[in-house]
């Protein structure tokens, strides 16, 4: 073991980063800032500790693909942080390019370093495993839970993410190295069915989100599976066991969220759902891994003759064949007239959420307000093509544009939100950085090593998930799925045969140490990004605090948000919250100075436009109070409160703030005073 760590010595770093990884998915989904910066510097660490202990990168040695992925990538980042500049928001721009910076240290720390099959496929395991193991607690929480409606919203199940779509995506990102691995010519015969047994538990426990992205990405991901990954002959064998036992499971799964769903619902009613569901996934996953480690056994311990193993292939090639054309043609019968099917999916696309529609969500239609967040995306494109609006500067353009109730802050698509926020030049260097990571990836899976191709067609099967399912949803934003996404991919690259370099099997030969001179330009660049993470991360820590302890320090809680305000000199937040907190002590002067200060960072902040045409009201000046709240129409025309405050204003009233705040926490309070 430790002979195959020194030929491939990058394998320690990137196993931390799976705990890493790992530690993330217990602590909300690694969403936060709070939750994923730690981690980012973390990386950006191990990433130096990499460049100063390893020997040294020859850049012309790794494949060309890798190094345009890489600098792609990194153009992409720059991009990125360059959009700070004419973000309306610059602080949730800058969260948005540290988090892309996260994703490029990620991506640099597992692709640049070589890997050999075995050492890749302990990484790869290791993060799939663990993922199963986290599935298999929680499946085995949520049926022995006392109450087990704590684990959901309605009838979808959002732990550990806390949002139904990514807490599927975290199970099924890993649902696909499983497969491989089951189907692995090496891979132990053991592994093989543990890792069968976990890929049903993580598609059930996946199943029970009711995540409509996840089951429209399933079958997109079956297909690209089986064409491009190498042994699909193998591929489809450890399929059949799989999806055929979490099929057997899908209804009792299916009835938790049934019984949610029924009115006057009992606890006891939930709890004996989940239970039953739970014991039917376990038992059905350990019956398909027994079948897939037997035959991995049988095919290990007794291998056939190759005229045998010939005529296997020959005879598994006709079923496959015969499968896929019966299947085509029962799935055109059930769909019936495709053109009708098509046109009935694109209206409810359009419809919105349809709250009178029958059956359960899965079968409910594609309805949801995401055709008007898309709508918006393109507008917002179509206006800023060259360089977009900023790194996630899209909530503020759909208060003034969107026409659904909802109030998004992403646009829940992967493409559409690179375009908008990003425009054509980011756009551009993040599909090539895509394309070129995939080519590297293409090679490793095309390698003489089975074990490489195994590993490397998982690892691309996770991240082009992550892809196809962020293609309805915001994952771009959830840093707990996209770092493990841009990890595999790296680790997939890492594979790909290199020059000066015959084979990957073999250990590394020895390499110069690095140039201190360049050691010294990495270390600064590393120190650098390290506080552009570092300095928000540590401002929402002081933001976190001074909402602790303003009801009885207001003071403190001022004094922290400067703080806040100085490390992140970008962001509105800080003043917001303070302004809040003086309106709350009647303290006008200072209320309005923070509100301006926030106006001047944001100059499309609804929240403090409103908050000063209140103020301007309660000091009598008529005029500008009338001036800010039709601009905060402007900047929201769905809202009514500014309307409703426009109106008293210009009636000669005075605007209650105390009312108006109450509304904004919850609503329905008089806004006028006498």
């Amino acid at each position: 073991m430790l002979s195959r760590l020194r030929a491939a010595p990058i394998t320690a770093p990137t196993l931390l980063a799976v705990g890493v990884f790992l530690a993330w998915i217990p602590l909300d989904g690694g969403q936060p800032l709070t939750r994923w910066a730690p981690g980012a510097i973390f990386f950006l660490a191990l990433l130096g500790l990499a460049l100063f202990a390893l020997p040294a990168l020859r850049w012309a040695e790794l494949p060309l693909a890798v190094r345009v992925a890489a600098l792609a990538l990194a153009g992409y980042t720059a991009w990125s942080f360059a959009s700070i500049g004419w973000a309306d928001d610059g602080g949730v721009a800058l969260e948005g390019a540290d988090r892309t910076l996260l994703y490029l240290a990620t991506f640099l720390l597992f692709a640049l370093w070589p890997q050999r099959p075995d050492t890749a496929a302990w990484v790869l395991g290791l993060w799939t495993l663990g993922v199963g193991v986290l599935a298999t607690i929680t499946l085995l929480r949520v049926g022995t839970a006392a109450d087990p409606t704590t684990f959901f919203d309605g009838d979808r199940m959002i732990k550990p993410a806390g949002y139904a779509n990514a807490a599927a995506a975290t199970w099924l990102i890993a649902f696909w190295p499983a497969v491989t691995f089951a189907a692995g010519a090496r891979v132990p015969w053991l592994l093989r069915g543990i890792a069968a047994a976990l890929a049903v538990v993580l598609l059930d426990l996946a199943l029970l989100s009711q995540s409509r992205g996840s089951v429209l990405a399933l079958p997109v991901c079956l297909v690209l599976l089986v064409a491009i990954v190498p042994g699909r002959l193998r591929t489809i064998a450890a399929l059949v066991p799989i999806l055929g036992a979490a099929a057997l499971a899908l209804p009792k799964v299916l009835d938790v969220g049934d019984v949610l769903d029924t009115r006057n619902v009992t606890a006891a009613a939930v709890k004996d759902a989940a239970s039953t569901a739970m014991t039917t996934v376990l038992l059905l996953a350990v019956l398909a891994g027994v079948v897939v480690a037997l035959a991995a056994a049988w095919e290990t311990l007794r291998p056939p003759a190759a005229e045998t193993a010939a005529r296997v292939r020959r005879a598994w090639t006709v079923v496959v064949v015969a499968g896929a054309i019966l299947g085509a043609a029962g799935g055109l019968v059930a769909i019936g007239n495709p053109v009708h099917r098509i046109d009935r999916a694109w209206h409810s696309f359009k419809g919105a959420y349809n709250d009178d529609a029958s059956g359960g969500r899965l079968t409910s239609g594609l309805g949801s307000n995401r055709y008007d967040f898309y709508r918006v995306s393109l507008d917002v494109f179509a206006d800023h093509p060259i360089g977009g609006v900023g790194a996630d500067n899209f909530f503020q353009d759909y208060l003034a544009r969107g026409t659904s109730n909802e109030t998004p802050r992403y646009p829940h698509n992967l493409a559409l939100r690179t375009l908008a926020e990003t425009g054509i030049v980011g756009t551009l260097l993040l599909l090539a950085a895509f394309l070129a990571a995939l080519a590297a990836a293409w090679r490793a899976m095309r390698a003489a090593d089975p074990l490489a191709a195994t590993v490397a067609g998982g690892a691309v099967m996770a991240f082009l998930y992550w892809v196809v399912h962020g293609m309805t949803d915001w994952f771009w934003e959830w840093a707990g799925l996209g770092a493990p996404a841009f990890a595999v991919l790296g680790l997939a690259c890492a594979l790909a045969p290199r020059r000066g370099v015959e084979d990957v099997a073999q250990p590394a030969r020895v390499a110069s140490r690095t140039r201190p001179a360049v050691l010294a330009g990495a270390a600064a660049v590393l120190v650098l990004c390290a506080l552009a993470i570092g300095s928000p991360w540590q401002a929402q820590h002081d933001i976190t605090r001074a909402g602790a302890v303003f009801a009885t320090r207001p003071f403190e809680a001022y004094s922290r948000l400067d703080r806040a305000a100085n490390l992140d000199p970008v962001s509105d937040q800080p003043a917001l919250i303070a302004g809040s907190i003086a309106l709350r002590y009647g303290d006008l002067a200072r209320a309005r100075s923070r509100f301006e200060d926030a106006l001047d960072r944001n100059p499309r902040g609804e929240y403090a436009t409103l908050e000063l045409g209140a103020i301007a009201s309660v000091q009598g000046d008529r005029a500008r109070a009338t001036t800010l709240l039709r601009r905060a129409v402007a900047l929201a025309p769905r809202d009514y409160t500014p309307r409703e405050l426009l109106q008293i204003v210009r009636q000669g009233g005075t605007v209650d703030i105390a009312a108006l705040n109450r509304r904004i926490l919850s609503a329905g309070q008089a806004l006028t005073q006498g």
